[in-house]
């Protein structure tokens, strides 16, 4: 199973707004993922596309990768706080406020899911799926295993 990750820091937002479109995507196929966020109403919305599709070109880029980018999904997305630039803002009567800019490092890490295993054909005709239940009522005959029946009585 092929995992890749990318990770774009220092991006200008926060990172409980960042957090709130990475919870969009999380778990969720790549393509699926990359129609929310084409269409999400968030301005950080754009810089986690970039980075969903740079960590697709990691994966594509690994050794070992299938080649079918539908079967990745986002395995992970998370927002670390990155540091904060502090700014003063005039205020009346002399004073002043400070204004924190904050910004953040956005990781996100998308995997391969596995190949799903087709099941062994079903049981031959006329054996029991599983074993009947100790005391069960017997199981009814349908109309057509009757007709057989009667045949093989005549």
């Amino acid at each position: 199973m092929i995992e890749a990750h990318a990770t774009a820091r220092y991006i200008r937002t926060s990172a409980q707004k960042a957090k709130l479109v990475l919870d969009l995507i999380r778990g969720r196929d790549v393509n699926h993922a990359l129609a929310t966020l084409r269409f999400a109403r968030k301005g950080i919305a754009r810089e986690v596309e970039k980075v969903l599709r740079s960590a697709i070109a990691n994966a594509q880029n690994k050794e070992g990768f299938g080649g079918d980018v539908d079967r990745l999904f986002v395995q992970a997305c998370y927002a670390d706080q990155g540091p904060s630039q502090k700014r003063i803002r005039p205020a009346p009567m002399g004073r002043a406020f400070r204004v924190v800019k904050r910004t953040a490092h956005l990781t996100v890490r998308v995997a391969e899911r596995p190949q799903k295993v087709v099941a062994p054909a079903a049981t031959p005709e006329g054996a029991p799926a599983r074993p009947r239940r100790k005391g069960a009522a017997p199981k009814k005959k349908t109309g057509a295993a009757r007709a057989t029946r009667k045949e093989a009585k005549a």
